[in-house]
Parts: C-alpha cells; sequence; structure tokens
C-alpha cells in the first residue's frame, strides 16, 4: 500500500478520536453513532443497484457503564490501528482480539473476537475507511481463480505478473488480501463462474471447463470473503465479464449467492465496493432438483425458517427468487452441487452448465 494511502487512513482514525477529545472539551458526554446493521435497516440504492443501510442508527455513548466501556474499546483500537499504519504493518481480526490482552487498562479488552470484530466494522462505516486500509487482515481464506487472466500483483517483496491458468497449479491464484493491489493486464475470458464448494470447483477444473469455455473459475469457498466479492466485482466493473454463482440448492447457498450479487447485512456499507447486482445465479435451482430427479435430502426445521425468512427478505423479494423459494418449500427437499454426479462425472460441464448458460445468455 502507498504511503499516502496510509497517511489518509491514519488521519482519519485520529479525525475520529479527535471528535471525543472535542466532546469532552464542551463538556458533552462522549458518543458515536453507526447505522443499526440489521435487516429491517437495508433499502435499495437504485443508482448503484445494491443494498444499503437506511437511516436507522444506534450510538454508542458514555452515560453508561457499557457504553462508556465500548468507546474505550474505540480509543485504544484507534491508537492501534494509527501505530500499526505509520509502521507500515499489518495484523489479522483474530491477532488484534489477543492483543487487546496485553492492553494496560483491563476495561478496554475484548471479551469475544465478536466483539472486536464488530468494532472495526464500527470504525470502517465511521471514517469510510475499510479494513484492508486499515492493515487488518481476516484468517487467510485459500479462496483462488483459475482461468485466462493476466495480471500484476504489488507484494511486499515487489510486483510479480502471474498467468491464472500458465503460472499456477491445479490450485490455482491465491486471491490475496486486498485486491485492489492488483493490476489486470489481459483477460481472454467470457465470464466469470463464482463456485461454492472445493470439490464442484476441482471438477470443472479437472474437466478443463475453463479452457473449453474460457471461463475463470472463482472458488467462493463457502460463503465468500470480502476480498473474493471484490475481485469478483472488479472483473465485471473492469473487464465487463458477466458473473455467474454456482452453488448447492439449499438456503444458505442462496445467501452466498445474495453476498455476491447484493452484498451482506453486516457490510452493507461497503456494497458500492463489494457487491455485484449485475451477478446471475446459476444453480442448483429447487426447479432441476425436480427436472432432473436428482439425489436429495429432506429440508430440516431450520432450512425451512430459513426459506421463510428470505421471502421477506427485500434482496430476495423478486419474481424469480419467490418462485424458486416457494417451489423448495412445497418439494421439501434440497440438493448438493455434487449431486449432478448421478448422471456421470462429466455431465456437470458437458450438459448441465453449457444449457444453464446458455439460457441466460452467457455462452
Amino acid at each position: 500500500m502507498s504511503t499516502d494511502t496510509n497517511e489518509q487512513a491514519r488521519a482519519q482514525l485520529i479525525d475520529l478520536a479527535a471528535q471525543f477529545y472535542d466532546q469532552f472539551e464542551l463538556g458533552e458526554i462522549p458518543e458515536m453513532s453507526v447505522p443499526t446493521r440489521t435487516k429491517s435497516n437495508i433499502e435499495y440504492d437504485e443508482d448503484a443497484g445494491v443494498w444499503v443501510y437506511g437511516d436507522r442508527t444506534s450510538t454508542r455513548s458514555a452515560n453508561s457503564v457499557r457504553g462508556a466501556r465500548k468507546l474505550l474499546k474505540a480509543v485504544y483500537t484507534i491508537e492501534f490501528l494509527a501505530d500499526q499504519l505509520e509502521q507500515d504493518r499489518s495484523s489479522t481480526l483474530r491477532e488484534l482480539y489477543y492483543l487487546s490482552e496485553s492492553w494496560d487498562n483491563e476495561h478496554a479488552q475484548f471479551s469475544s473476537q465478536d466483539e472486536s470484530n464488530g468494532l472495526v466494522e464500527d470504525l470502517e462505516i465511521v471514517t469510510g475507511v475499510t479494513r484492508e486500509d486499515f492493515h487488518m487482515r481476516p484468517e487467510e481464506s485459500g479462496a483462488t481463480i483459475m482461468g485466462p487472466l493476466y495480471l500484476r500483483e504489488q507484494t511486499r517483496r515487489g510486483e510479480r505478473e502471474i498467468h491464472c491458468q500458465k503460472d499456477v497449479g491445479e490450485g490455482g491464484y491465491q486471491i490475496p488480501n486486498n485486491p485492489d493491489t492488483i493490476e489486470f493486464l489481459d483477460c481472454d475470458a467470457e465470464f466469470v463462474l463464482a463456485v461454492e464448494t472445493g470439490g464442484m470447483r476441482d471438477r470443472l477444473v479437472e474437466n478443463g471447463f475453463d479452457e473449453a469455455y474460457d471461463a475463470l473459475i472463482v472458488h467462493l469457498k463457502g460463503q465468500p470473503a470480502r476480498a473474493t466479492r471484490r475481485i469478483t466485482k472488479r472483473l465485471r466493473d473492469e473487464l465487463e465479464l458477466p458473473v455467474t454463482v454456482f452453488t448447492d440448492g439449499d438456503p444458505w447457498s442462496y445467501r452466498i449467492y445474495g453476498s455476491v450479487a447484493y452484498g451482506s447485512i453486516k457490510s452493507a456499507h461497503l456494497s458500492e465496493y463489494l457487491a455485484t447486482p449485475e451477478a446471475q445465479f446459476v444453480g442448483i435451482q429447487p426447479e432441476d432438483i425436480v427436472e432432473y430427479d436428482l439425489p436429495t435430502d429432506p429440508l430440516s426445521d431450520s432450512d425451512e425458517n430459513a426459506l421463510e425468512s428470505e421471502l421477506e427478505d427485500p434482496r430476495f423479494q423478486t419474481e424469480y427468487w419467490e418462485e424458486q423459494i416457494e417451489l423448495q418449500l412445497e418439494i421439501g427437499k434440497k440438493s448438493e452441487q455434487q449431486s449432478l454426479a448421478s448422471y456421470g462425472l462429466d455431465f456437470v460441464t458437458e450438459t448441465y452448465l453449457p444449457e444453464r448458460l446458455e439460457e441466460m445468455d452467457v455462452v
């Protein structure tokens, strides 16, 4: 990351701390307001085509012991992040949680990683700076790309140029924590296929799907990390590649698609940075379960509750999703990507995906 970017991010943090100081000087109770991160407080931004936070806010105020502790933790975290940027160092979200145990005020220490993660999200929202620009990293996601893409990556050891097919092994190119350090040099791909599971990703690579269809296969590795969603958005916006998402046929997998296309509730403040509203869902669709008579498992109570919840989720209130979810509730079944193997190991690459992608005018 450039020195200028470090200084800008650090300045935003210092400005936030200065606001607390100014509130003290004026005899006011220090406080910090952030959007309420709930499903009921997201709304559709028609201009950006993504879901963002609404007007409801929550206040972190020192007018109670609990609130004062939250602000104390915020101040200690701001100091840590500012020092980290000044030294051009980085750390993981997990390390921040453990590092707090060394802070000299025990009331500033975090009781769980969920608490420290939530505070970093608060600081992102209030400062307008992403955690990547704070030099905060998640634990390694291992998400990868395989396909005809040539890029330049900026690393601590200098620049390196990589072809994501010719210069990598079967595992593909591993997406870095901050994909904005990547420069796209050349691309022969026709579209992006974002895949939920490692087993299906490996099947597509082994069958040569990336070569046969000039596809960029992005392994989401379950619920995709922010870096994965960011590079997917960049591939769409900068290279104008259609983006498709291929998951299991269950409510939790539909939410994986939703996080790619619409953004997640937790990171709605970054939807314009992370979400790809043009992304299309390939499957497994509930209608595929019926049409292909795929091997299935019965929906559990939690599955049914999740599907009912998705019918109320504004991100899924479209004619397509309402039809698919209602069908799934009717048949009471779910199915995995690998269930397509009941028709043979080549069925997914020779029949299912080509037919679905043609229907969607992708190939």
